[in-house]
């Protein structure tokens, strides 16, 4: 049993360090697109008076989604590479018990 909580630590780690390295790298490539299609910087602080409304709510909309998907996806990658190695490998066992 000590094995199979090991590994599920393990698998915690492994996917907490990639979801921040795909954040980190999704809101570069949210930030570069925003810029790319509106011709102007995403809005820093959207409840300033100085930013439209519909400009806050997209900006809000855009990274909400798009850092959720790029979270969801890199975790569910790392999973499957830190169990389909670990299987191959025989480290991470299930106790049926």
């Amino acid at each position: 049993m000590a094995k199979k909580r090991n590994g599920e630590f393990a698998a915690q780690v492994v996917g907490s360090v990639t979801a921040l390295a795909a954040g980190y790298v999704a809101r570069k490539a949210l930030t570069f697109a925003w810029t790319q299609a509106t011709g102007k910087a995403p809005p820093t602080e959207p409840e300033s008076p100085d930013v439209s409304l519909s400009e806050a709510l997209g900006w809000a909309v855009v990274t909400g989604i798009g850092m959720e998907v790029t979270r969801v996806l890199a975790v569910r990658a790392a999973h499957r590479r830190f169990f389909d190695a670990a299987d191959q490998s025989g480290v991470v066992g299930i106790d049926v018990d």
